[in-house]
């Protein structure tokens, strides 16, 4: 019997692609789940409870699945002392498929550059599939067909409990203090969990890296897969950016072209673009395939989308910025006086690293939370106008009448969602759907 702790879309995606394997499997949620979990589970016959665990059913299951966002519990504690194998989502959805995994992960960037390396590959003709801590779980897509190479994006918690996950090519963004509440404030278990992407991985197999980045430096030697680093200091090999041009020199015929082709903008985002540009290069795909992806990539969701102009103020949706480091690359990115939305569950937060550049960039600050002491902390003697709000609405209305013509509104929070929305794509809609009431 395999038991599944959590029923989001990761336990359930599990507990789907369980039962269609032939397990026996019981869900089991410490809190409520939704109504459209409920209905699948029952009309596919899967046992489940909510509002409690029953212990002697997990401790006693061959496998528990967890889902990602419950950390080490005295109940998984206690089902590992009995034998029971504990795994993620990922690893266990990895054993059943047949195709070639590409995985991203990183503090920043992995939805972006997940998404373009889907769009690469998708773009040569490839049969392939977008799934992970991106729309709809791994397991769930594997449920309804294997797929000729999978494009996951994965988190630190989606990388925790891994055991024989082997993707053939890895890319690693970068690293800065996130989740590190989930870590106990420590950053080399955080940077541990990611590492975890390349920890079966062959030499037959490629690790896609930032070579600037000092925590994967530090780690490179425990690496056993071909290493290809993307930056600016490396020429020999990899990708990197010399003056207005990236070139990615992977096989025998290297692709040049300007930063200004690019349809991701920002230096972050040129990077991106070379991780992806590597991956694709590496599965053999042209040159001009290359170049036409990255060139009419189209933004995604809630990451530096472009909402409205409203009055000659620009409304700009980045709640995907979860982290410091998030909302710095946001702010960067800004060429006009900003009136910045921020705020959220903190997740140990130094928002010290952002002084510098809301001094330059930031004519306002509205603090969207439930606790906002830390933010006002650190910018209240930095910036006029800093307000606390507890609504998206309230928030919209606040920065409206603090913007003026040629200004930016950023919703970029640096923060968690669930203290007053589901999760970030809430957040974000809800953000779009108050500048149209405007």
């Amino acid at each position: 019997m395999i038991a599944v702790l959590g029923a989001g879309e990761s336990g359930v995606g599990a507990a789907l692609l369980a039962k269609q394997k032939g397990y026996d499997v019981f869900v089991s949620d410490l809190g409520m789940m939704k109504d459209s979990f409920r209905e699948e589970l029952n009309d596919n016959g899967i046992e489940w409870e909510e509002g409690g665990h029953t212990e002697e059913k997990i401790v006693r299951a061959e496998y528990l699945i967890k889902s990602p966002g419950i950390p080490e519990t005295k109940l998984i504690a206690a089902a590992r002392a009995n034998g029971v194998e504990v795994l993620s989502e990922i690893e266990f959805a990895s054993r059943f498929t047949e195709g070639k995994i590409i995985a991203v992960t990183g503090s920043n960037g992995k939805t972006t550059t997940a998404t373009l390396v889907h769009h690469l590959l998708h773009g040569a003709g490839l049969d392939v599939a977008l799934a992970g801590n991106i729309g709809d779980s791994f397991a769930r897509c594997l449920e309804r067909g294997d797929h000729g190479f999978w494009v996951l994006e994965l988190s630190s918690f989606q990388l925790d409990d891994v055991q024989g996950f082997k993707p053939y090519i890895s890319v690693l963004l970068n690293f800065s203090p996130d989740h590190l509440d989930r870590y106990e404030g420590s950053m080399e278990k955080y940077v541990a969990a990611k590492m975890r992407i390349t920890k079966n991985q062959t030499s037959e197999d490629h690790f896609i890296y930032w070579e600037e980045d000092a925590w994967t430096k530090k780690n490179l030697e425990k690496v056993k897969a071909n290493k290809i680093p993307f930056g600016t200091l490396s020429k020999a090999k990899g990708a990197y950016i010399e003056k207005d041009k990236i070139c990615i020199n992977i096989n025998r015929e290297p692709l040049i072209m300007s930063i200004h082709e690019l349809a991701l903008q920002g230096k972050h985002n040129c990077y991106n673009s070379m991780a992806g540009g590597i991956a694709a290069k590496l599965l053999g795909i042209s040159n001009d395939i290359v170049r036409d992806c990255l060139s009419d990539f189209e933004k995604i969701e809630h990451r530096l989308e472009p909402v409205l102009k409203v009055y000659g103020v620009e409304y700009i949706n980045d709640s995907k910025a979860t982290n410091v480091n998030a909302s710095w690359y946001a702010l960067d990115c800004m060429t006009r006086p900003v009136v910045w939305i921020c705020g959220g569950v903190d997740k140990g937060n130094d928002y010290e690293e952002l002084l510098s550049m809301v001094d330059d960039k930031v004519k306002a600050i509205i603090c969207l939370g439930k606790d906002n002491a830390k933010l006002l902390e650190t910018f209240g003697d930095l910036v006029e106008d800093i307000q606390e709000v507890d609504s998206m609405g309230d928030a919209v209305k606040a920065a409206y009448k603090l913007a003026n013509k040629g200004d930016a509104v950023l919703l970029s929070p640096a923060c968690a969602s669930f203290d007053l929305f589901n999760n970030y794509e809430d957040r974000g809609r809800q953000f779009k759907k108050q500048i149209r009431l405007l």
